[in-house]
């Protein structure tokens, strides 16, 4: 295989990374323990200082973007932890995007990886068609005696583990989303407060498709009218951590131009990794001057539904009828990366899961780290996403939880995969907020 000239992408870099922000770095180390790579290996080069660093030091030409550097930009999980921390405001999440962009110009990938990510990134997510035929493709192979077969004659092994792993825990798969279900429009119970339009998701809603209907009658037990746009794509979300930042540019046009379309009061989201992109549109699109503005105005709409609901909802009535008062159930909450340190709604899901009748809402340590998952680098970083769970199960157990929650469709399915190779051994069951709270709606 034939390695790109390196000379090349170091202009390519110097071109797409916003050298500001890359000299706004102070180098004062706040973000270091907030890093979840570096807290695991307290390597330099694996802190966003360090990464920050080594963009910097390419774009000067003072080094070149060898495999090491390619290695470390990949090896970051995006979780922007250690934005919140930064005292000079550092888009540590722009940047590593930015590079990656660079990077993904410049590709070394072997031709079945290569083959995977345009299967991936160009041919499946953006295609809702193809999203149902995916959806009732796993379905068929989870329902007609396929994976029992598969499992029971030892094929799995053949596949790589990370995929093994995902397989164990995915749940079941429909080709019947949340607008097949329930319609395009969803009334409001009561008086109306807001019309709100739901971001469906791709994977949202072949593999969490009851989610996605409980969030729409848990909205409307809010009084809120929920409309559902057909014609929403994917948010981009993973093809601009993979360095698809062309590709994220043409999915988020395509969405502002069907929501603005609605002019609804607010845009709901009930996946973190989606929401951090969606409230992002505006700077992905900033130097658009055609869609600047309708991205601009599509961002500032965005909200999660714990949020909406916190801020702005009726919230209803919720009870455990399983839990007692003389012994009530007790729920641990991790967080979702993206939903805490880009969305800044670490609290609302939290306020939520308070008002639960007989439940007490028992703080994991480090329930604000990572769980590894990050989009898909559980897939393509296993080691390192392994250790992280790891210790994230660690701190979960100490709990005794009965119920792991989480607000995250990612977050979700690698909590499950913790429970599964890490839990204490008592019952435990990961859900997602929506589904908790909905199902204890008085």
């Amino acid at each position: 295989m034939n390695r790109p000239d390196s000379n090349s992408l170091a202009r390519t870099l110097l071109e797409k990374l916003d050298y500001d922000q890359l000299t706004n770095c102070m180098r004062c180390g706040f973000c270091l323990p907030a890093c979840p790579t570096f807290k695991e290996t307290g390597l330099e080069p694996e802190s966003p200082r360090g990464r920050i660093a080594l963009m910097k030091a390419v774009a000067d030409g003072l080094m070149e973007p060898d495999d090491m550097f390619r290695d470390q930009m990949n090896h970051c999980l995006g979780c922007r932890a250690c934005e919140p921390v930064c005292p000079a405001d550092v888009k540590y999440g722009q940047l590593i995007e930015q590079a990656r962009d660079a990077i993904e110009d410049h590709p070394v990938h072997s031709p079945p990886v290569k083959g995977i990510r345009k299967l991936l990134f160009k041919g499946i997510f953006p295609h809702r068609n193809r999203l149902k035929s995916l959806g009732r493709t796993i379905n068929f192979y989870q329902t007609s005696g396929l994976r029992r077969l598969a499992r029971g004659t030892g094929i799995m092994r053949l596949i790589p583990k990370p995929l093994r792993d995902m397989e164990r825990i995915l749940p079941d798969a429909t080709a019947q989303g949340v607008i097949e279900q329930l319609g395009c429009v969803h009334p409001a119970k009561g008086t109306p407060i807001a019309r709100v339009a739901l971001f469906r998701g791709c994977i949202m809603d072949v593999i969490f498709a009851g989610t996605n209907v409980n969030t729409v009658k848990l909205l409307a037990e809010a009084g809120f009218e929920v409309v559902i746009p057909p014609e929403q794509t994917c948010c981009g979300a993973l093809h601009a951590h993979s360095g698809e930042l062309e590709l994220a540019r043409n999915l988020a046009r395509i969405n502002v131009k069907v929501f603005k379309e609605l002019n609804v009061d607010f845009v709901v989201s009930n996946a973190g990794g989606c929401g951090a992109l969606l409230v992002e549109y505006d700077h992905l699109l900033h130097e658009d001057e055609v869609w600047k503005e309708r991205a601009a105005w599509f961002a500032s709409r965005v909200l999660d539904i714990s949020k909406l609901l916190v801020e702005h909802g009726r919230i209803p009535a919720f009870a455990d009828s399983a839990a007692t008062v003389a012994e009530p159930m007790i729920v641990t909450y991790q967080d979702s990366c993206h939903l805490r340190n880009v969305m800044r709604s670490g609290s609302a899901p939290r306020q939520l899961i308070s008002q639960v009748a007989n439940v007490t809402l028992q703080e994991m340590k480090e329930a604000d780290r990572c769980c590894g998952s990050a989009g898909i680098y559980n897939l393509t970083q296993p080691e390192m996403a392994g250790k992280i769970l790891e210790h994230k199960m660690a701190n979960v157990n100490g709990t005794g939880a009965r119920y792991l929650l989480t607000s995250n469709p990612g977050c979700l399915l690698q909590m499950k995969l913790g429970v599964e190779l890490h839990g204490r051994g008592e019952p435990m069951e990961v859900k997602h907020v929506v589904d908790f709270l909905y199902e204890r709606l008085s």
